[in-house]
């Protein structure tokens, strides 16, 4: 594509004069272009047809913290690492043909957690901060609470309906948003039996890895999380100065494996490759005794990247004639938000989007609905001038009124905060663009926040219309549920909601008027 770069000068900004060079693709400065574009998007939109077939498969790709400002950073840096400018590159979500926004918040707070929220797209119920596959009855890291309020995952009722499922993320895999699949804990925390409160353990609650092997037949379990696997008399294979954290004495791997056939546990990334999908049904891969480590400082060697898991886990799972469920996490993009560092979080999300691609050639539109989300936002932005193509972690083109330059991307709040001496450091691209760089925030803390704003849900396959408008974060579990026909829809139809005489909800808000005062206990 033939480009036409030319220095520009401007001295529209007040007090600000500068010059730079902008580079755009030659057939772009015609109208015949952006036409012939907008007829190309027409003919699509006016040609798509409703999948109305039943699921057979169903794979639920979560990136974690990835709010719209994410995905158009990482559509940017997806180019820019391509060698374009970047602006018209297109991730693999954007092309899924189905939208909607979903409403992230708590039923106890407006700034949502990973715990809550997983709660709410897998099992369709939204729950307390902190709370992990539970109602809202129950009281973050309180126990005697949990009993009896346990909610069931859509990947629980897909393997009660005879599907296999599978788990795959670059956390721990006993972390919130793969833990909603499986566990019901009163405390995201409780990973471990070494991190169950006095009370969670008078009062019978199990910890997080106990019930990843003990609730769900799992078939696939991919990610780190190592260490809550196995007793502190184990010795870590890969950090042998590390041991297990286990108090029970459990070897919980060796528990799973036990009176499965053709069962595999695997560690390293030798061991990964060796795995043949034609001769393994279950399959459980921790990589390291934590989390994951960022896609910047994978070792592929001793590491398989999330695509790399997610495509062995349909291979095995897909061999299941009733279909399967597969839950792909992209989790270190939030990891990479609360420390500031948007290289860090937007690689992790080229990497994510990298997976949904090939996912895509693994597997067919006709048969398996495919679902693009995230959990909630950050206080990340992406603003300011700057002409085409200029680097994602760049900075802009004018200086701000400090006479110091500031970087396109920027956090809310968090460990960025330069601020000494009632002045802030000066930028540039080269320190801008390092791997640990923290991009300047206006509010000093020790992690940066999630935001409160919607996030989007991509949607492709059987039933992937239902995804629109405006929704609450726990339809999503339902659309899934009933696209492929399992509890509570598993007759693959709708039962009329039970309003018991009630005006419905939602009528009721736009009548009330006055804004609703809600009775909170201090």
């Amino acid at each position: 594509m033939a480009s036409k770069c030319k220095p520009i000068f401007t001295g529209l900004l007040i007090f600000i004069s500068v010059q730079w060079t902008l580079c755009v693709p030659e057939e772009e400065l015609h109208a015949s272009y952006w036409n012939n574009k907008g007829k190309q998007a027409l003919n699509t939109a006016l040609n798509i047809q409703l999948n109305q077939n039943q699921a057979k498969n169903v794979i639920l790709f979560l990136g974690d913290g990835m709010g719209i400002p994410t995905v158009t950073a990482a559509r940017i840096l997806k180019g820019q690492l391509a060698g374009k400018s970047g602006e018209e590159t297109s991730l693999v979500m954007d092309t899924f043909p189905h939208l909607a926004l979903s409403k992230t918040y708590n039923v106890d707070q407006q700034m949502p957690d990973s715990a809550g929220t997983a709660t709410a797209y897998l099992c369709g119920v939204k729950a307390n901060y902190g709370t992990l596959g539970v109602t809202a009855a129950t009281q973050r890291d309180n126990c005697s609470t949990s009993h009896g309020n346990e909610v069931t995952s859509v990947l629980h009722r897909a393997k009660k309906a005879g599907k296999s499922v599978g788990i795959v993320t670059t956390t721990r895999v006993q972390h919130a948003s793969p833990g909603a699949s499986y566990a019901h804990s009163a405390d995201r925390g409780w990973y471990c039996d070494s991190d169950l409160s006095p009370e969670a353990v008078q009062n019978g609650c199990r910890d997080i890895a106990y019930q990843l092997i003990h609730n769900t037949e799992i078939n696939v379990i991919l990610g780190g999380g190592r260490q809550y696997m196995f007793p502190k008399t184990i010795r870590d294979p890969e950090y042998t100065t590390s041991t297990g954290a286990r108090n029970d004495g459990q070897n919980l791997v060796m528990e799973w494996i036990k009176n499965k056939k053709n069962a595999k546990y695997v560690w390293n990334k030798a061991d990964f490759d060796a795995v043949n999908p034609a001769n393994t049904d279950f399959l459980m891969g921790l990589f390291e005794p934590k989390d994951c480590r960022y896609e910047l400082d994978r070792d592929p060697s001793m590491d398989p990247s999330l695509t790399e898991m997610m495509e062995k886990a349909i291979k095995i799972l897909s061999k299941n004639p009733k279909g399967f469920f597969l839950f792909v996490e992209g989790g270190r993009i939030d990891h990479g938000h609360h420390g500031g560092k948007a290289k860090r979080a937007l690689n992790e999300a080229v990497e994510f989007d990298r997976a949904i691609g090939r996912a895509a050639e693994l597997t067919s539109e006709q048969d398996t609905l495919s679902v693009v989300t995230a959990d909630h936002s950050h206080v990340f932005a992406f603003g300011g001038y700057s002409a085409r193509g200029n680097p994602v972690l760049g900075v802009s083109r004018s200086k701000a009124l400090d006479n110091k330059h500031f970087t396109t991307a920027v956090y809310g709040n968090g460990p960025g905060y330069q601020i000494a001496n009632d002045t802030r450091p000066d930028m540039n691209n080269t320190i801008s663009s390092g791997n640990d760089y923290h991009q300047q925030a206006p509010v000093p803390l020790s992690s940066e926040t999630h935001g409160i704003e919607d996030v989007a849900i991509f949607a492709k396959g059987p039933k992937s219309h239902l995804f629109h408008g405006v929704q609450e974060q726990s339809y999503i579990a339902h659309v899934m549920a009933y696209a492929a026909c399992l509890e509570p829809y598993d007759n693959c139809k709708v039962p009329p909601p039970n309003y018991a005489g009630a005006i419905h909800p939602s009528l009721l808000l736009l009548l009330m008027g006055p804004p609703l005062l809600f009775l909170c206990s201090v």
